[in-house]
């Protein structure tokens, strides 16, 4: 069983899932495709840097990212940094020959994801973009029901993903808030993990008709380094900056199969935590999927009798998708922490019997077009195409 060096960049909370992902796959999913070593970690502060080391377990930390480029023993580039140095980390790591594993969304524009798809193709690397929520093993398996046809030909679908850390006005101005670092807001930041989920389960978008707002139009300026997604208060004095990105998007989607859906995201949505959903209408059938409800997959079947049609609720566990891995029975309860297991398994299982992974820079791109789409419709009010990915 080989081991595998890892390079881990930025410092966060992101890092913390990462690592306790690398730590725990070979425990659930031995033997493991390879073994994970946190070999370095690295951030701009140096004692951010310093405490992951010694918190997450690697073996050393510097806070110079072009030091994991440069060490000939990492194989692997976990990028956890905020989206505006991606496409140059990313790009680097490429061109270095290291597989590279990068938080969503990709890149700040789709002809940033194209540099790094282009990157990763040119060199022969595996690539992951981090979209854990699509490893739900309930997101999983509503994926098996419509591959084996039991909800027939979709027909229309609806998507959400709903928080309310951003909704009161006092919350700090976190990069989250500063298109010059993020891109875009609740769009890029949550909206892109539904956008995955939905073309990941319906099929590639074709169109979209977009509204955005910017509901907060300044926050008061966040004083430490660490993203505290409004678990702080800067107070009535703190000083305060613009927001220049969307609060909030809601779109219609044409999908290249005929299916028709639509997706809103908002982080202002008082008493909702972490609200990703997703309802899907077929000839044959419905799916219902609430991540508040990880464990559930809420399902009818038009074969059903007149006389018990409904929504019926299957636990997901040990006869479901990555099942052998997980729990003994059903409904023990799957976390965030298992996805990111299941995305560090699956990442590594591609590389050592160097398969395709996914969603791969080529998924990533596939939603940096359809985010440019949205945006773009937001600003004409009018149904705009997705563009075609470009291979060269």
């Amino acid at each position: 069983m080989d081991k595998i060096n890892i390079g881990l960049i930025g410092a966060g909370f992101m890092a913390k899932a990462h690592s306790i992902a690398y730590a725990g796959m070979p425990m659930f999913f031995w033997p493991a495709p390879a073994i994970p070593v946190k070999k370095k970690i690295v951030d701009v502060n140096e004692q951010a840097a310093r405490e992951g080391a010694l918190k997450f377990g690697f073996e050393s930390y510097s806070t110079d990212w072009q030091d994991i480029i440069n060490d000939p023993s990492i194989q692997v580039v976990d990028i956890c940094t905020p989206n505006n140095v991606h496409a140059e980390i990313a790009i680097a790591a490429a061109k270095a020959h290291k597989h590279i594993l990068c938080e969503k969304p990709l890149a700040m524009t789709a002809a940033e994801a194209k540099a790094m798809y282009l990157a990763a193709k040119e060199n022969s690397i595996h690539t992951m973009v981090a979209f854990n929520y699509r490893r739900t093993p309930a997101v999983q398996l509503a994926k098996k029901y419509i591959d084996e046809g039991a909800i027939g030909k979709i027909l229309d679908f609806r998507g959400t993903y709903l928080q309310d850390w951003s909704a009161d006005p006092d919350s700090p101005l976190s990069w989250r808030f500063q298109k010059d670092i993020c891109g875009s807001g609740a769009l890029g930041d949550i909206g892109t993990h539904v956008v995955d989920m939905l073309r990941f389960l319906v099929g590639e978008f074709d169109a979209v008709h977009a509204r955005t707002a910017t509901y907060i139009q300044n926050r008061p300026v966040q004083t430490g380094l660490a993203d505290s997604l409004g678990n702080s208060r800067g107070g009535a004095e703190a000083p305060r900056r613009a927001v220049d990105v969307d609060d909030q998007c809601c779109f219609m989607v044409e999908c290249k199969n005929g299916a028709f859906g639509t997706i809103e995201a908002t982080r202002n949505a008082w008493g909702r935590n972490n609200y990703i959903t997703f309802e899907i209408h077929g000839t044959e059938g419905s799916l219902y999927f609430n991540y508040e409800r990880r464990d559930e997959l809420q399902v009818c079947f038009s074969g059903d009798g007149d006389d018990r049609r409904g929504f019926r609720t299957v636990y997901t566990g040990p006869a479901h998708p990555y099942g052998e891995g997980l729990w003994p029975i059903p409904a023990l309860g799957i976390g965030y922490t298992e996805t990111k297991i299941i995305e560090s398994y699956d990442f590594f299982k591609s590389i050592a019997e160097n398969t395709e992974s996914s969603p791969s820079f080529r998924d990533g791109y596939a939603v940096e077009l359809i985010s440019e789409a949205i945006l773009k419709s937001a600003k004409t009010r009018d149904w705009v195409k997705v563009g075609e990915i470009q291979e060269d």
